[in-house]
C-alpha cells in the first residue's frame, strides 16, 4: 500500500501540508488515536510547513496592543506532536495521483516527500487587490510577526509626531487607516486605538484628539458576523471613540502613504492595515488537485477532496459544503477549522481501518469580538452581549480554547498582571533592523581618523 521506503516497509505515511488550526488539531487527534500504531512504526505522520509553530490567531489583535505576549500566542508544533515528524518547509509542488510532494527546507535543495494519505491544510494568504500603493505602503495582520510589526510601527509613529513641529509630519504620523470590517480588521483597529489612547498620556506634544483612526468598509456594515443591530452599536461604538467608521467606501490608492477613498476623500497616513479578506495558500496551485472558481480545493461533506483517493482538507484553503445551509460553504473562521479537524482526523482512522466515514455537520455558535480592554461584542448562541459582559466572554472562551495548558496559563498570567500593572507602550522598532548600529560603528572605524593637532 505505502508508496514511501520511510519508515517500517509498507506502513502508511500520512503527511499534512500546513500546521495551523487543521493541521495541528488534525495530527494532535492522530497521534492519540494511532498511539500505539505510531509508537510500533505501523503508521507515519508528517506535517510540512513554513513555521515549526502554529499561530492562535484570534489573539493577534491583543499581542500588537501588548495584552499578551507575542510569544504565547504560538504554539510549538515539535512540543505537541513528539510523536509526528515536523518539517520546516515549503511544499513547492504536490501530485496526489502518484504520492508524492517536493518541499524546500530552509537550506538545501528541494527533497521529495512520498506519501499515502494527504491533508491539505495549508490555510490562506491575504488577499491583494491591484490598489495603486498598497503592495508598497500596507500591511496586514495574519502572523505573529505582523503583529510585532504593527504595535512596533504605530508606537514609532508616535515617536516620529513628538519629535517635531511640523504639522504635516505629524498628521501623517498619526493618521492610522485599516481596511476591512470583518473581525480582523475591527478587532485589530479597536484594540491599537486603545492602546495609542493610554500612550499619548506620557507624551508632552500629542493629545488624544490629535489621533486619526479610520475604518474603511466596502459593504454597507460591519461584523456580520454578530448580526446586523450587533454590528450597527459596534460602529456607534467605533464612532463614539472617535474611530472614523466609513460604510459602502473603497481604498482607490494608497501611493506614497497618500490615501484616497472612493468617497472622495484624500489625506496622508503613516499606517495602512489591510484586512479585507483572503484567499488560499498559493501552494495549491501548484498540486493536481481539483479547485473552485475562487481557487478552493474542492471538498466534500466528508472532509474528503472530490474526486481523490485518501485525500482531505478543511480549513481556509477549502470549499466544505455547510450541511446546515443548502447551497453554502463553510465559513473560513477557527469555529469551523477546529471542529473540522476532529472529524478529519477521526475520518482518516475510519479508512485506515476500512470503515465508512462520517460527515461534517456543525451549526453556528455565534460569534464574539474584543474591542480593546474592557469593552466587546457577542451573540453565543444567539445571546446579545455588548461591552464588559462580551469582552469577559471573549476572554473566557478564548482561554479556554488556546492550545496547550502550558499557552493557557501564560495567557492567564499576561492578562492577570495587566490587572496590576500598567500597559507597556515603547516601541523596539529597532529590533526589525538588529544590524543596523554594528554596521553603523563598522563604518565609522571603516573611515580614515584624524591626527590629533
Amino acid at each position: 500500500m505505502a508508496r514511501t521506503a520511510e519508515g517500517t516497509p509498507g506502513a502508511p505515511h500520512i503527511l499534512i501540508v500546513g500546521g495551523g488550526y487543521v493541521g495541528m488539531y488534525t495530527a494532535l487527534r492522530l497521534q492519540k488515536k494511532l498511539k500505539r500504531e505510531l509508537k510500533r512504526g505501523e503508521v507515519k505522520v508528517t506535517i510540512v510547513d513554513p513555521n515549526s509553530y502554529m499561530t492562535y490567531q484570534p489573539f493577534l489583535p491583543e499581542a500588537a496592543a501588548g495584552n499578551i505576549s507575542p510569544r504565547h500566542v504560538v504554539v510549538p508544533l515539535r512540543r505537541v506532536l513528539p510523536k509526528c515528524t515536523v518539517r520546516k518547509a515549503r511544499v513547492t509542488e504536490l501530485n496526489h495521483d502518484e504520492g508524492w510532494a517536493i518541499v524546500q527546507p530552509l537550506a538545501g535543495p528541494p527533497e521529495r516527500i512520498n506519501y499515502d494519505y494527504l491533508v491539505m491544510a495549508a490555510g490562506a494568504v491575504p488577499r491583494i487587490l491591484p490598489i495603486p500603493g498598497l503592495a508598497e505602503e500596507g500591511f496586514s495582520l495574519k502572523t505573529v510577526g505582523e503583529a510585532i510589526h504593527l504595535r512596533n510601527h504605530v508606537l514609532e509613529q508616535l515617536e516620529v509626531a513628538e519629535s517635531t513641529d511640523e504639522v504635516e509630519i505629524r498628521r501623517k504620523a498619526l493618521t492610522f487607516v485599516f481596511v476591512g470590517g470583518g473581525f480582523a480588521g475591527v478587532e485589530a483597529i479597536a484594540e491599537v486605538e486603545d492602546m495609542v489612547r493610554d500612550a499619548t498620556k506620557y507624551m508632552r506634544k500629542i493629545t488624544p484628539q490629535d489621533l486619526r483612526f479610520v475604518l474603511v468598509e466596502a459593504s454597507d456594515r460591519i461584523l456580520p458576523e454578530v448580526g446586523p443591530d450587533m454590528g450597527k452599536w459596534t460602529a456607534e461604538q467605533l464612532r463614539g471613540r472617535g474611530i472614523d467608521v466609513k460604510l459602502k467606501t473603497f481604498l482607490q490608492s494608497a501611493v506614497g502613504g497618500e490615501i484616497e477613498l472612493s468617497d472622495g476623500s484624500r489625506f496622508p497616513s503613516g499606517t495602512l492595515v489591510w484586512n479585507a479578506g483572503v484567499k488560499p495558500s498559493p501552494v495549491v496551485r501548484h498540486t493536481d488537485l481539483p479547485l473552485d472558481e475562487r481557487g478552493r480545493i474542492k471538498g466534500t461533506e466528508y472532509l474528503t477532496i472530490e474526486g481523490m483517493v485518501r485525500a482531505f482538507t478543511a480549513g481556509d484553503n477549502a470549499a466544505i459544503p455547510d450541511l446546515t445551509q443548502e447551497g453554502m460553504f463553510c465559513p473560513p473562521n477557527a469555529q469551523h477549522a477546529l471542529r473540522q479537524s476532529k472529524v478529519l482526523a477521526a475520518n482518516i482512522v475510519r479508512s485506515l481501518r476500512g470503515k465508512s466515514l462520517k460527515p461534517y455537520v456543525h451549526g453556528n455558535l455565534g460569534a464574539v469580538a474584543g474591542l480593546g480592554l474592557h469593552k466587546g461584542v457577542a451573540n453565543p448562541l444567539g445571546f446579545k452581549l455588548k461591552g464588559w459582559p462580551a469582552w469577559f466572554f471573549h476572554r473566557t472562551y478564548h482561554g479556554l480554547m488556546v492550545p496547550t495548558v502550558n499557552r493557557k496559563i501564560r495567557v492567564l498570567a499576561d492578562w492577570t498582571l495587566a490587572l496590576f500593572l500598567k500597559r507597556e507602550t515603547v516601541s523596539l522598532a529597532t529590533v526589525e533592523q538588529p544590524r543596523a548600529d554594528f554596521e553603523l560603528a563598522a563604518l565609522d572605524d571603516a573611515k580614515p581618523k584624524q591626527k590629533a593637532s
